[in-house]
């Protein structure tokens, strides 16, 4: 009885026996609705800046409008069209009776932006921007105007390095390094879309590496900070203010799609345009095309990586040092090559007369071979149709000449066209219905039968014209696919 009267009548007990409770209570709540501390880190990356206001400013100086001016002669003969097209009967009466008018001179005017990378002047900016200009303006921040020269220019990576002479030392920014940006990370893009001198727009990194089939060299940044004709050759930048692309492309239609040139590929070519007002490339002398699944599955290589030499050229690099069509480039001075493409822009960035080492598969056994690299000519290579193999053009088709490899895979036995290797997703060539498989057996009704003859027939063909594939495909018959250029 005396300890139940201890246990029942202690009100001091009672009050702490509540609190207690009343504590436990809280804390237990408190946990239950507390975030991981790996889940609070993982979303303090994603917070929104409070104000782009600094960024803004800080670069903006930098920044300037570019105008140019084209001077081009305007026929004023307007009955030169007509619905019989070239063989019109009517054109030798046009001529004789109109064709000695004389030609009016009109200006075409465009606008682009481009930033100042130096002190003295220099600015970089695209080459569709200035390339065939009779008059190139630069207009500064504070409205100031100068007359620019061209220092060079490189058409593969649209890249161009422009100069004025300034009164004084200019604002100039820094460039980053874009192989360490990530996709999601915040970026600012400065320009002057459509004549609005200086739009700041903000976005993310949507995408790298993006292929749009611009060029050889298609390794594009893309972001959803908006870019609009007049941005082209403006700056990409991080929040630090430092130069991570140079912005180039759109997605005509598009919304949020914006394309970027990375700055760590444009390094070197301004570099080399500022040193000698061109950029020399190295040049191995093969053609070449990508592993896919069933080509790889074919040689033995199951990551797919490397290319495919399809065609070594008498006399260049490569065939000097004894490579040999079907063989698998795997690696270049120790680099892996992860793709035909990622080999054209490694041979591209090697000094000419550089000798490097090249790593080769053949018949299952691994060949090292040293080549001494020539210097690439892009004249030469485009009216002989060299390392188109390798390259989607326009179309976003991929062809090769047929070889009894690619026979074996899709089942062919004919020798005739070329063959279609592989189509770009999205690409006019994939909307068309052109199918990997494919023969091409003539262009526009001209008979092909090598790369070389769809490379010549294909860039004679004017933009906006038609083109037709008559192809031959497999279980189908003959098919023929229409296409604008």
């Amino acid at each position: 009885m005396n300890l139940f009267k201890r246990l029942t009548f202690r009100p001091e007990k009672k009050v702490f026996t509540a609190v207690l409770v009343l504590v436990l209570a809280i804390f237990v709540g408190m946990s239950c609705y507390s975030v991981p501390a790996s889940q609070a880190k993982a979303k303090a990356p994603l917070m929104i800046p409070a104000s782009f206001t600094d960024l803004a400013e800080m670069v903006s100086p930098s920044v300037v409008n570019i105008q140019t001016v084209k001077n081009q002669n305007r026929t004023q003969r307007q009955f030169r069209r007509s619905p019989f097209g070239q063989e019109d009967p009517f054109n030798d009466f046009f001529e004789k009776f109109f064709g000695g008018r004389p030609q009016r001179e009109f200006k075409q005017r465009s606008l682009g932006t481009g930033f100042i990378i130096d002190k003295d002047g220099y600015i970089v900016t695209n080459n569709h921007v200035v390339q065939d200009t009779d008059q190139i303006k630069v207009i500064l921040e504070n409205d100031q105007e100068y007359d620019a020269e061209i220092i060079g220019l490189d058409p593969n990576t649209d890249l161009a390095l422009i100069k004025i002479d300034p009164d004084g030392p200019l604002a100039a920014l820094e460039l980053g390094d874009s192989d360490d940006i990530k996709v999601g990370q915040w970026v600012m893009a400065i320009g002057n879309p459509f004549g609005l001198e200086h739009t700041v727009t903000t976005g993310i990194i949507s995408a790298k590496g993006r292929v749009i089939g611009s060029g050889p060299y298609d390794d594009f940044i893309q972001t959803d900070a908006s870019i609009n004709p007049g941005n082209s050759g403006g700056p990409l930048v991080n929040l630090e203010g430092k130069v991570v692309g140079i912005n180039t492309a759109i997605v005509a239609g598009g919304q949020g799609i914006g394309f970027a040139i990375p700055v760590d590929l444009a390094k070197g070519i301004i570099a080399q345009l500022r040193d000698h007002g061109e950029v020399t490339r190295g040049w191995l002398g093969v053609g070449i095309q990508p592993l896919n699944k069933e080509l790889g599955k074919y040689y033995g290589i199951e990551d797919g990586k490397g290319a495919l030499v399809t065609e070594v050229f008498p006399g260049d690099p490569a065939a000097d040092a004894g490579i040999q069509p079907q063989d698998i480039i795997l690696s270049i001075n120790d680099q892996q090559v992860e793709s035909s493409r990622d080999l054209t822009r490694i041979i591209a960035e090697s000094r000419v007369g550089e000798t490097v080492k090249v790593k080769v598969l053949r018949d299952g056994k691994v060949k090292n071979f040293r080549v001494k690299l020539a210097k690439r000519d892009d004249q030469r290579i485009a009216s002989t149709g060299r390392s188109q193999q390798g390259q989607e053009g326009e179309f976003g088709i991929r062809v090769s000449d047929v070889t009894p490899e690619l026979k074996r895979q899709f089942g062919i036995e004919e020798n005739e066209g070329v063959i279609v290797v592989e189509v770009e997703p999205k690409s006019k060539g994939d909307k068309a219905g052109v199918r990997a498989g494919d023969r091409i057996l003539e262009v526009n009704h001209a008979k092909i039968k090598s790369v070389r003859d769809y490379t010549q027939k294909i860039s004679q063909i004017k933009s906006g014209e038609s083109v037709y594939l008559y192809l031959l495909r497999m279980n189908r018959g003959h098919l023929v696919v229409k296409m604008e250029k």
